[in-house]
């Protein structure tokens, strides 16, 4: 059986955002969404979740660029001058693994995004990382030791394979793959460990920002058995507060809602899902 799990990070960054799962689920093929509790658009990302019974909403756990969930005076290392969370990776890795308190911290921020998700009602779909942050060996030993009193069943790993990008668009791939690809290995083992339900191949990483209609449809035509998770970061406009500079967000949210598209998921069989519509395998 193939099944597929197409999630929309970033949901709660911003109005544009909001919109954009709404329409993709509504009138595309987006079956997820990740949601950022501490971004300024949560609390109508919520509402917008309550009338939309059939989209999976998950946690984007984000200890990374963008707001925290505790106050900074809370989590000093964790945050910058501007109360924003750190930007500066490889440091703030280093500090995660060399001192105790940024440890601390960083379980206290986990722990506080997980009961902000609580607080929404939503069913807990899954879990991912704001710039997969979540590879850190650190970080996710604190998910999954937190995770559990909160009932995360799922967790994504972004294991890419680079054969199914070849076959789409045959080119280099980029650093952050290569860089992802070995993590991801000892990640899997420990997540399937711990008893998580995880995705057979995770797809977005070397097309971060850039899922066009021809590459979303071109991975959804090659589909193989298994469960995989094609995510992206729909808009309907750039340009808001918190945008990554160079992402084709309205050319994502064209994709979703393509005919192609939604043809190529008709071709392939495949049965569009959630984690939590999945057991653990």
């Amino acid at each position: 059986m193939r099944r597929l799990i197409v999630t929309a990070d970033d949901f709660g960054l911003a109005a544009e955002v909001n919109e954009a799962v709404e329409q993709a689920h509504r009138h595309g093929v987006l079956s997820a969404a990740s949601l950022m509790v501490a971004a300024p658009a949560a609390a109508p990302a919520v509402a917008l979740a309550r009338r939309l019974p059939g989209l999976r909403v998950g946690l984007h756990l984000t200890l990374v660029e963008d707001w925290p969930a505790l106050p900074a005076a809370d989590i000093p290392s964790l945050t910058d001058g501007s109360g924003r969370l750190r930007t500066d990776l490889a440091a703030y890795g280093f500090a995660i693994f060399s001192r105790p308190a940024v440890r601390r911290q960083v379980a206290g921020e986990i722990r506080a995004q997980f009961e902000a998700f609580r607080a929404t009602g939503l069913v807990l779909d899954h879990v991912d990382a704001h710039q997969h942050f979540h590879l850190h060996p650190t970080v996710l030993g604190a998910i999954l030791a937190i995770g559990h009193a909160y009932g995360m069943k799922a967790l994504r790993v972004p294991a890419e394979p680079p054969r199914m990008l070849a076959a789409v668009e045959p080119s280099r791939r980029g650093l952050a793959p290569r860089i992802a690809s070995p993590w991801a290995a000892l990640m899997r083992r420990q997540v399937r460990g711990a008893g998580l339900t995880v995705a057979d191949r995770v797809l977005g990483l070397a097309w971060s920002g850039a899922m066009t209609e021809a590459r979303l449809a071109g991975l959804i035509a090659q589909l193989p058995p298994g469960l995989t998770e094609i995510y992206c970061h729909p808009a309907t406009a750039g340009g808001f507060a918190g945008a990554a500079p160079g992402y084709r967000y309205r050319d994502e949210l064209t994709a979703l809602m393509s005919p192609r598209v939604a043809g190529a998921l008709a071709r392939s069989g495949a049965r569009l899902c959630g984690y939590g519509d999945s057991a653990p395998n």
